[in-house]
């Protein structure tokens, strides 16, 4: 049996490290995992020479969950990847969205069990990148994102929903530069400091405020983490909506329209890096 399933990466709205509340939209950068069934053991890989720890995870999680013996029953994984790695736009919540939900899609059709629901491979792929460290929240945030689509505002900390929405359709532009940045070595404590600015920028993101709730928040973790605000700022002064860092870096994002997509793409040009043109995704993570 062969399934592929799609899962989008997200760009933030408020980061969750600071307060334990966060928000994050869907991209159309996306992670696709390939799983054919074997007849034992679990082989992972990709197509960007990433260590394949956080895939083997989730895939043990739902072998275990179903109790099934990995010497008996087997699948082969492989992702394919248009969203930049630790970059901030969550490439692990959208891998481990992907591998749990096609893992569970197709265990329990080979052995006429129930499929995980929607929930269940959230909870899931959360638990197997806080197992991997590749998160320091459980991003639910990131994950909810990923998974539905469209926009989210939620409580990490009991991972539990604010706003769960559709958000209305721009254009994204997203600017790499030449270096990466990892959650691990960013300093949660540093982070918290400034928490009480935080609780503002999440306020505009709880009345649906949301592009006011991504310029001050991609200031206020600009200053924290020492990233060039100017970046984002040059963006909404060439006529971005918003536009600031996502997750700890090193990506930053605008949300633009037709009007201002040459003029952003033009001045962030001028940076070294590269520019990424891409879209909302309100479709989420899905069987393809």
């Amino acid at each position: 049996m062969k399934k592929t399933v799609r899962s989008p990466g997200s760009a933030t709205i408020i980061n969750a490290i600071a307060t334990g509340f966060g928000s994050a939209f869907g991209i159309g950068l996306d992670i696709k995992c390939v799983a054919k069934s074997t007849d034992n053991s679990i082989t992972c890989s990709n197509d960007v020479g990433a260590d394949t720890g956080l895939m083997e995870l989730c895939a043990e999680k739902v072998f275990k969950h179903y109790n099934i013996d990995k010497d008996e029953f087997g699948i082969d994984l492989k992702t394919e990847s248009s969203l930049p790695m630790a970059s901030g736009l969550s490439s692990s919540s959208a891998s481990s969205n992907a591998i749990v939900k096609v893992v569970s899609s197709i265990i329990s059709e080979e052995f006429n069990l129930d499929p995980l629901d929607d929930l269940e491979i959230i909870n899931m792929a959360i638990d197997a990148s806080l197992d991997a460290g590749v998160t320091i929240t459980g991003s639910f945030d990131d994950a909810t994102a990923s998974y539905f689509g469209g926009v989210v505002v939620t409580d990490n900390k009991n991972r539990e929903f604010i706003i769960k929405e559709k958000m209305e359709e721009h254009p994204i532009l997203v600017y790499m530069p030449n270096f990466y940045s990892k959650s691990g070595d960013s300093n949660p404590e540093r982070m918290r400091l400034l928490s009480p600015l935080v609780e503002t920028a999440f306020e505009f993101a709880k009345q649906k405020d949301y592009f006011k709730a991504l310029n001050l928040n991609g200031l206020i973790y600009s200053a924290t983490l020492g990233f060039n605000s100017t970046i984002a700022i040059d963006a909404l002064q060439a006529g971005a909506i918003a536009s600031g860092l996502s997750g700890t870096g090193s990506s930053f994002v605008a949300v633009v329209n037709d009007d201002s997509i040459d003029n952003v793409k033009e001045i962030w040009s001028e940076y070294e890096g590269r520019v990424i043109e891409t879209n909302v995704d309100n479709e989420g993570c899905v069987l393809i």
